[in-house]
């Protein structure tokens, strides 16, 4: 009887050891393992081409960075700025800086350039008149109706000896500041997403290429004025003051200010938006 209980005592002890060895080599085994890293989701607000179609070039390098780019086509030209304050995304593309900071003086919010992205030459078009001196007097025009937008338009026509302007305004113009208006030109103000709506309504639309486009005009060939080389309005990436600096951020911005992108502007929209970065 002994012996049979000392048998079975040491089997025991032979099983408790192997069980109490497993996980020490279990352990071994996750140590040496490398960690899997998590993937960073990255929202980022836009509205048209080309500006979505830049989120899209880059979308397989961020994947390659372990960033999943996740772009929210929206609807108008407010929502991408109020989604961004209200930290329902983390950076939009689609605006210049004048216009971030007219939306930052008006909601108390602390949006920040990233990077430059674009330059996209503004021009007037008409589908009435081929030349600007054909323009008669007591047109209709129609320009943006926000305030960065109108003083921009405004520059542009009297950069072009349409209109005169009250001296130093400049981007800050407003129809007020007009001072000479020699043809009686009349200026409408109109949403920026319906002024290519409009352009049958009136004699002449100042607008960006990326609403021109669709329409099958350019500035280079169709606008009657532009407004030159000297623009203040930059498309840029935009973030918010508190992740402006983080990584999946400023790898976003290394992605979209790449030789891809570069090349994809040139073979793209030569004629309508040029790299403004090297």
């Amino acid at each position: 009887m002994n012996k049979k209980l000392s048998l079975l005592l040491l089997t025991l002890m032979l099983a408790l050891a192997g069980c109490g060895q497993q996980p020490a080599k279990d352990e071994a085994t996750e140590s040496a393992a490398p960690e899997a890293k998590e993937e960073v989701t990255l929202k980022v607000a836009t509205l048209i081409p080309p500006m979505t179609e830049v989120l899209e070039l880059v979308k397989p390098m961020l994947k390659e960075e372990g960033i999943h780019l996740d772009i929210r086509i929206l609807s108008d030209n407010v929502q991408p700025n109020n989604a961004l304050a209200h930290k329902e995304v983390d950076a939009n593309f689609f605006q210049h800086v004048p216009y971030m900071e007219e939306y930052n003086a008006n909601n108390g919010s602390e949006l920040v350039p990233v990077t430059p992205i674009y330059n996209a030459v503004f021009g007037a078009y008409s589908k009435k008149y081929k030349t600007i001196e054909e323009l008669p007097d007591g047109a209709t025009i129609a320009i943006p109706n926000d305030p960065s937008n109108i003083g921009r338009s405004l520059v542009m026509f009297e950069k072009n000896g349409l209109i005169k302007l009250k001296e130093g305004v400049g981007i800050q113009a407003t129809q007020a500041d007009i001072v000479e208006n020699p043809h009686q030109y009349k200026f409408t103000e109109v949403d920026l997403l319906m002024l290519a709506r409009t352009l049958d309504d009136v004699d002449m639309v100042a607008m960006t290429p990326a609403y021109a486009k669709p329409l099958g005009l350019t500035p280079k060939k169709d606008a009657l004025v532009t407004e030159g080389n000297d623009s203040d309005f930059t498309i840029t990436l935009v973030a918010r003051k508190d992740n402006v600096d983080s990584e999946p951020i400023q790898k976003l911005a290394k992605a979209m200010t790449s030789p891809e992108v570069k090349k994809f502007f040139e073979e793209n929209y030569s004629e309508i938006a040029l790299p403004a970065f090297e």
